[in-house]
Formats: C-alpha cells, structure tokens, sequence
C-alpha cells in the first residue's frame, strides 16, 4: 500500500460524520451515494430480480459462468446499505469469482429487526436452488454485518436440513453484538472507520430486545460443526476483530475447514476501495480463487 493510497483514503473517511451523527435515513442515503462512487464497469450485465420476495440483483462480469452463483449480503449494521452501496464490489467478486453474483436488498432495521434479515437471505438462497443452480455451485458471501449474516444464514440452513453451499466467505464479518470482545475497546481508536457507540446503537434497533447471544444474532456463539468452507478477511485496526478470529479458531475446532487473511494494517472492508488501494484489489483476487476453488 503507498503512502500516497493510504493517506487519500484516510482523508475521505476523517471527512466522512461518524455513524451514528445523523438521522437513519441520512445515514442509509450516505452510504448508498459513497459506494455509487465507484462506477460499475460498462461490461457488467445487470438484472433485477424477485426472489421469492426479496428484491435482487443479478450483477454478472464477462466469463462468469452461467451455472455458478455468489448469493452477497451487503453490510451496513443490518440498517443501512442496499444493493446500489454494493454493486460494484457485488461486481468485482462476479468477475474473479467467474460466478454470477446475487446481491439482495434483505429487510432492514429497525423497520424490520431480527431474524427478518436471516428470513430473507435464507429464502434468496432457496430461490437459486429452485431456479436451477445446484448447492455446490453457489456460495454466500458478506461484508461486515453481511459477513456475519453470511454465517448465520450457513448456520440457519444447516440447522433446516438445506442443502448447503459450496462455501461462504466473511470479509470484517461482525459476529458478535454484544460489544464485549475486547477489540471493541482495544482498537477504537486506530479503527479509521467504525466506531463502538455508532455501530452498537444500529446492533440495538436489529436486535430489538432479543439476547445479543443468541446465536443466529451473533453466529460467533453458533455451533459451527458441519458447515462448509470459510474464507475470512479481516484488518488488524478494526473494532471487529475479535469476531474474526474467535470464529475461525471455533470453526477450526468444529472440523471446518477455515482460510483466514488478517491483515495487521488494515481496516474495515478494504477491499470496497479496491479502485483506489492495491490491497483492496488483491484481496477480491483472494476471494475469487478461493471461490474457484470450492464451486469448481
């Protein structure tokens, strides 16, 4: 990462109000007209869908392989983010992946608190099954809230008796709601990004009530026996870096087998700057091989 890099992203997130400074509905328009920065690549197909209730996505890159789908369930502390401040990382993923990619606009909090997100990505994946694409040709994947939404709904989906995905990869995947993990406090300040008081009130509207520790709400306290692969990202100046690496070793005990990439300089979901920081790009790399990999 050059310094040059480095110092751009860092001035765009001190300008940046910190979550949790301004109204919902502010907050849900700001990060929808951050991630619209970044273009979508005019050899990009894009195609809205219903699955089964759940407005969707299909974003497909040159060579992805009409049998082959990445079901992607965006962050944004399960009250902010859509498909539109996703699109072009939903993207790159469809392009190294060589998969079609589904992102979904699952229901939101605190309109709809939990288990309504894990409801609408469980039926998202039903749907691809019943549209034709065997369980081993897709995967689900997940930035942030959507990475730890990737997990719960793997959890969800055994615990069903679905058949299950390829794999599911987890990028700064937020696993645990109730703040105790000792990165929380250890890290806030060197986390450019996401800061305790803003990130656990959203925890607050998506729980509504229930038990932070339960286990679909924050999947780190789930029993991982049985799931399939897990490719995990995380940077070593997050917040939420506890909730990487308390899952993958629990994976790892459980039998599953876990590809962990902990990058100590880095923050939150670098891998959505990839247009503007090499390791952001060389990160979805990592993803598509491993992905290539698992649904090959």
């Amino acid at each position: 990462m050059s310094r040059e890099q480095l110092d751009k992203l860092l001035s765009i997130f001190e300008r940046q109000p910190p979550l949790g400074s301004m109204t919902l509905e502010q907050e849900r328009a700001n990060l929808d007209e951050g991630g619209a920065r970044f273009k979508v690549p005019q050899d990009v197909t894009k195609e809205a869908v219903d699955a089964d209730g759940v407005p969707g996505e299909f974003l497909v890159a040159p060579g992805a392989s009409d049998d082959k789908a990445v079901l992607y369930l965006h962050g944004g502390g399960y009250a902010i983010g859509s498909i539109k401040s996703h699109r072009y990382l939903m993207q790159n993923v469809s392009r190294h992946a060589g998969a079609r990619t589904l992102g979904i606009d699952y229901r939101l909090a605190p309109e709809n608190p939990f288990p309504a997100a894990i409801e609408d990505a469980t039926k998202a994946y039903r749907w691809l099954l019943a549209r034709g694409f065997s369980a081993d040709k897709i995967a689900i994947a997940g930035d942030s809230a959507g990475g730890g939404l990737t997990l719960a709904t793997l959890v969800n989906l055994r615990d069903q008796g679905d058949p299950l995905p390829a794999a599911g990869v987890l990028i700064s995947p937020w696993t645990d709601l109730t703040g105790d993990a000792g990165a929380v406090t250890s890290r806030a300040d060197d986390d450019p990004m996401v800061k305790p008081d803003g990130l656990y009130r959203l925890g607050g509207l998506y729980l509504n009530g229930v038990d932070p520790k339960t286990p679909l709400a924050s999947p780190v306290f789930a029993d991982m026996a049985g799931l399939p692969p897990l490719c995990i990202h995380v940077g070593g100046r997050e917040i939420l870096y506890d909730d990487s690496i308390t899952v993958a070793r629990r994976a790892r005990e459980a039998g599953v087998e876990v590809e962990l990439l902990d990058e100590p300089d880095l923050f939150h979901v670098w891998h959505a700057f990839a247009p503007m920081l090499d390791e952001g790009q060389e990160a979805v790399e990592k993803i598509g091989a491993f992905l290539r990999k698992h649904m090959a």
